[in-house]
């Protein structure tokens, strides 16, 4: 089992930027598709970006909401994830989760490690 922490959240200005990372243990990180996916209070969990592994070519997915502002990025050497947000709005806050999938998929159901997620604030 693959086990994720979390890191780089915080608050800031609208128009502002922040990098969260997600470390990875296990030796079989290369092969799996990280994702990131975030929830906000009192709405579902929804997917932000994924990153798929060596076995799919590493592509990359986005939601349509942060595409173009978010770039998701991985480091299969440090078994690192990454997820860059720029140009933040106060409709991205919310707790951002990295999870790990053995498909492509975007949906919550086909990632089966999470992290403890990391909270993402965006004032206005």
């Amino acid at each position: 089992q693959v086990q994720l922490v979390e890191s780089g959240g915080g608050l800031v200005h609208t128009g502002g930027s922040l990098r969260l990372s997600c470390a990875a243990s296990g030796r079989t990180f290369i092969l799996y598709t990280m994702g990131w996916f975030r929830q906000a209070p009192g709405k579902e969990r929804e997917f932000v970006a994924s990153v798929a592994g060596v076995t799919w070519g590493g592509g990359t997915y986005y939601s349509a909401s942060v595409k173009g502002r978010f770039t998701i990025s991985r480091d299969n050497t440090k078994n690192l994830a990454y997820l860059q947000m720029n140009d933040l709005k106060p409709e991205d806050t919310a707790v951002y989760y990295c999870a790990t999938s053995r498909t492509t998929s975007t949906a919550v159901g086909n990632y089966d490690n999470w992290g403890q997620g990391t909270q993402v604030t965006v004032s206005s």
